[in-house]
């Protein structure tokens, strides 16, 4: 039983890890050795790809903006959700059944699809051309999951300890500052590494609401690097693995509480 686990995990992993390998790899050779030799090591190691990337201006830029919208999303999906949730946990009643459920039916429905409209919101806040257009989107996207996940954590923390507190005189924000929100960390962690990477890798909205230069995300001005007849494939590789960097950087940071997340509706009990 356990060989065979063993063996579909090293598989997964195998699977998972290819295309990683792939990518950084050739990202250190030169244009023409990765298309003769894309598997294997390469036979001079091109460091000028990355230094190449670092030196130039527009990657510090798309790469400051990228960082700017998805930290700001994540901490106002992170707050905003934390609010909601409380209520929600706390609040039982026909209306507050709608509302989790309203929230709910943010997971099931593809926000792209409503793509015409929000670009007209968008220009009628006067936020195209600039990366702060992406923020409400991206909390948009993030709240509902947010919510979900919260919520059920919240629900799960003893009433009693939650009475104790408001009988000794803590109030709701005190009791949400003090008590719950510690306990939320491993919730909190799975929230944020799993909205991260949607928002971190998202193209779709950068390049509907962003034509300026100087607002575009990392990944919308890694286009610039493909051509009509021919793609610096090796600096759009350097591109894309320096991409990841933050994403695999935050889950080993919060991999504990994230496991911890995702598995503790499992265990309990």
């Amino acid at each position: 039983m356990h060989a065979g686990s063993h063996a579909v995990l090293i598989l997964w992993s195998a699977i998972v890890i290819f295309p990683l390998y792939i990518m950084v790899i050739n990202s250190f050779k030169d244009r023409l050795s990765i298309y003769k030799d894309t598997f294997n090591l390469p036979k001079i190691w091109h460091i000028s790809n990355y230094t190449d990337v670092l030196s130039s201006g527009d990657f510090m830029r798309y790469f400051l903006n990228s960082f700017i919208a998805v930290i700001v999303s994540l901490a106002l999906v992170v707050i905003l959700g934390t609010l909601a949730s409380y209520a929600l946990a706390q609040w039982r009643g026909r209306w507050s059944t709608f509302l989790h459920f309203f929230f709910m039916a943010g997971m099931m429905l593809p926000i792209k699809i409503a793509s015409i409209k929000l670009l007209e919101i968008i220009r009628i806040l006067g936020l195209l051309n600039s990366v702060w257009a992406l923020i409400p989107i991206y909390v948009a996207m993030g709240l509902p999951i947010a919510v979900f996940v919260l919520t059920e954590f919240i629900r799960q923390i003893p009433k009693d300890l939650l009475e104790a507190a408001l009988i000794d005189g803590c109030g709701r924000l005190g009791i949400l500052k003090k008590i719950v929100a510690p306990l939320l960390r491993p919730a909190i962690a799975t929230v944020a590494i799993y909205n991260l990477i949607p928002f971190w890798n998202d193209l779709w909205f950068p390049l509907i609401f962003i034509s300026d230069e100087k607002s575009k995300t990392l990944l919308l001005g890694v286009t610039r690097l493909f051509g009509q007849y021919q793609t610096d494939w090796s600096k759009v590789l350097a591109v894309l693995t320096l991409s990841s960097l933050p994403v695999l950087t935050l889950y080993l940071l919060f991999s504990k509480h994230f496991i911890k997340g995702m598995t503790s509706g499992a265990i309990k009990g």
